[in-house]
C-alpha cells in the first residue's frame, strides 16, 4: 500500500453512486444515433454497436451497490430518454427513493445544443451537475459490480479520496503509442478508424492538473469523486467544459473529468493511494470457458477482489453469458 497519509476512521459526508447506462438495442435510440452520426457509425471505433450494448448488467451493478454498500444514499442512473427494465420492479417499493433515473437533459441544462450525445466523455463531464448530488459520489460504468462488502472509508476519508492504481510515465508511453499508430498507418491498417484510447485521455487529464511527465493510471473500479472538485475546476475553466461536452462521439481531444478530478486531488495532497482491494476484469467474448471458470474461482477465494468489470458481454455467446449470469446470481443476486 502506498499511503500519502494515514487513513481516517469514519466518513465526513454523504455519498451517492452514479452509473452511466445506455441500451443501444433500443430501436429509437439506434435511429437517433444513426441520424446524428451518419458515416461515423462505420468509421469511428467509439460508434461500434458493442459500445452501446446492454445485456442487463446494470441490474447487477445496482443490486451489488445495495447489497455491499448499503451506506450509499442515492443511486443515480444517467440515461438518454431510457429506463432499464428492472425499474418497473422498483416502482412503488422502498427502493424507489434510493434508485432514480437522471436524464441527459437534466445534466446538460444550458448546454442542450450538444444533445443528443453518444460520447461517454461528454456525459462524464456533466455528472457533477446532477441535481441534489451528494458531496461525494462513486462513478461506475454499468458493467462494474461490487463483489464484497465495502465501507465509505474504502473510497473517502476526512482528508479527501482513496484511489486505486499506479503512476505511469507519460512521455515515453505517448511516444510509443504514436509510433504504433504510425506503423499501422504505414501498413495500411486502421487509418480510417479513430481510436481515442483511454490511456491517452488519462495523460491529457493529468496534464491539465499540472502533471507533465507522468499520470495516475486507474483500473476498472468504482471511482470516488468529490463533487466540489469538479464544480470548482469547471467554474474556473468554463471554456474547457464547453469544448469537452461538444463532441457527439468519444474523441482523442477529450479529457476524462473523473480522472482529472483524481489528479487535482493528488496535486492538492487530498488523495490517498490504497491498492489492497483489487478488481477482476472479465472478457467473456474472448476468454474460453476454462479461463473464465478459473478466474471466477480465484475471485471467490480472494477476499481482496472486491470489484468486477464484465466487458462486452453482449458479444459473448449464449453459453458464456449463462456462465457469467449464473456467477452474478450466486454472488450478487437480482433485485426483487
Amino acid at each position: 500500500m502506498d499511503n500519502a497519509r494515514p487513513p481516517v476512521p469514519g466518513h465526513p459526508f454523504e455519498v451517492d453512486a452514479v452509473i452511466t447506462w445506455v441500451d443501444g438495442d433500443d430501436p429509437v435510440h439506434r435511429a437517433r444515433r444513426e441520424a446524428v452520426l451518419g458515416a461515423a457509425t462505420l468509421t469511428h471505433a467509439a460508434a461500434r454497436p458493442t459500445r452501446f450494448g446492454d445485456c442487463g448488467e446494470v441490474e447487477y451493478c445496482v443490486a451489488s451497490l445495495l447489497k455491499f454498500a448499503p451506506w450509499l444514499r442515492t443511486i443515480h442512473i444517467v440515461a438518454d430518454r431510457q429506463r432499464p427494465d428492472f425499474m418497473a420492479r422498483v416502482d412503488g417499493t422502498p427502493l424507489a427513493a434510493r434508485v432514480r433515473i437522471v436524464d441527459h437533459a437534466e445534466i446538460f441544462a444550458g448546454y442542450e445544443k450538444y444533445l443528443p450525445t453518444f460520447s461517454n466523455r461528454s456525459i462524464e463531464a456533466m455528472l457533477w451537475r446532477i441535481p441534489g448530488l451528494a458531496p461525494g459520489f462513486l462513478y461506475l460504468n454499468d458493467d462494474f459490480m461490487l463483489l464484497r462488502a465495502v465501507q465509505p472509508t474504502d473510497f473517502f476519508d476526512a482528508g479527501g479520496i482513496v484511489l486505486r492504481g499506479h503512476w505511469r510515465g507519460g512521455r515515453w508511453r505517448t511516444l510509443a503509442q504514436s509510433l504504433r499508430s504510425g506503423a499501422r498507418r504505414l501498413a495500411g491498417r486502421g487509418a480510417a478508424v479513430e481510436r481515442p484510447g483511454n490511456h491517452l485521455a488519462q495523460q491529457l487529464s493529468a496534464r491539465l492538473a499540472g502533471y507533465r511527465d507522468r499520470f495516475f493510471q486507474v483500473p476498472h473500479v468504482p471511482h470516488p469523486v468529490r463533487t466540489r472538485t469538479c464544480a470548482d475546476w469547471y467554474a474556473a475553466h468554463p471554456d474547457l467544459l464547453e469544448k469537452n461536452v461538444s463532441y457527439r462521439l468519444r474523441s482523442a481531444e477529450q479529457f476524462l473529468t473523473v480522472n482529472l478530478a483524481h489528479h487535482l486531488e493528488l496535486a492538492a495532497g487530498t488523495a490517498r493511494i490504497d491498492n489492497r482491494l483489487r478488481s477482476l476484469r472479465l472478457s467473456p467474448a474472448s476468454e474460453d470457458a476454462a479461463t473464465i471458470a478459473a478466474r471466477i474461482a480465484d475471485a471467490d477465494a480472494d477476499p481482496r477482489l472486491a470489484f468486477a468489470c464484465v466487458q462486452s458481454l453482449d458479444k459473448a455467446d449464449e453459453a458464456a453469458q449463462k456462465r457469467i449470469f449464473d456467477w452474478l446470481d450466486r454472488v450478487i443476486g437480482r433485485l426483487p
